[in-house]
């Protein structure tokens, strides 16, 4: 476990094709796939990467893609969910994906850097919605069933937005009844999960069990005119 002071780090879009095989490399020692970690939506996307400064360690990484309306169905998300509902929304829509932080770097500090480059990226594209699959570690829902009551008791999408069942194996928390113990829901939570909600973020209704990735997701989805003033002005202070 490497801890870094404030500073220590460089935050940068991905430039040339040797920066592309790093952050593929990382994704691929997060994600455990067994190969490496690549796809087709790499091609549409922006990549940035967040480096040590003095080893020149890559410690995190991201891709972004822009869509607008109807375009949501070219998007990662919606091999998974059904996102007609969404499509119909006016404005621009972020696609945040493949956000990793390296296993041996447990700073804080990184997601916060990386929440900064992706509020001037937000602010940049003039969007309305940041979006993506939020992953949960392995494929039994059980091992999470505190956190999916949680959420479904607190976080689900606005029901003329909330993406309807597409893929062929979920979990459909939102028809359990659970009371979540709120502390062992939190620790069940995966960190950029939580800072979504922390800034009002919402979720489906079910999870995605997906085998070749090798874990549950839940469609994410944070409206910006919704972030709370003083942490949306945090986020650009860190920008």
């Amino acid at each position: 476990m490497t801890q870094a002071p404030p500073g220590r780090y460089l935050t940068r879009e991905a430039l040339t094709p040797g920066d592309i095989t790093r952050a593929h490399t990382l994704r691929t020692q997060c994600f455990q796939t067994g190969t490496v970690d690549r796809d087709a939506f790499d091609a549409a996307a922006r990549h940035f990467l967040i480096e040590d400064r003095d080893s020149g360690t890559l410690v995190c990484c991201f891709r972004l893609t822009l869509f607008q309306g109807a375009e949501l169905a070219q998007s990662y998300a919606a091999q998974f969910y059904d996102l007609s509902r969404l499509g119909r929304t006016q404005g621009a829509m972020l696609e945040l994906g493949r956000f990793c932080i390296h296993p041996e770097w447990q700073d804080p500090d990184i997601q916060r850097l990386a929440w900064g480059q992706l509020a001037r990226e937000v602010d940049g594209s003039g969007a309305a919605l940041l979006f993506g699959c939020s992953s949960f570690t392995g494929t039994d829902p059980t091992r999470y069933r505190d956190a999916f009551a949680l959420l479904k008791q607190q976080h689900l999408a606005p029901a003329e937005w909330r993406p309807r069942v597409r893929a062929a194996e979920v979990h459909l928390y939102a028809r359990h009844r659970h009371s979540p113990d709120p502390r062992r829901a939190r620790q069940q939570i995966p960190p950029l999960l939580r800072s979504y909600l922390a800034m009002g973020g919402w979720v489906s209704d079910h999870a995605v069990i997906d085998r070749q990735m090798g874990t549950l997701h839940v469609f994410t989805g944070l409206e910006i005119a919704g972030i709370p003033p003083n942490r949306a002005r945090l986020l650009r202070a860190l920008a």
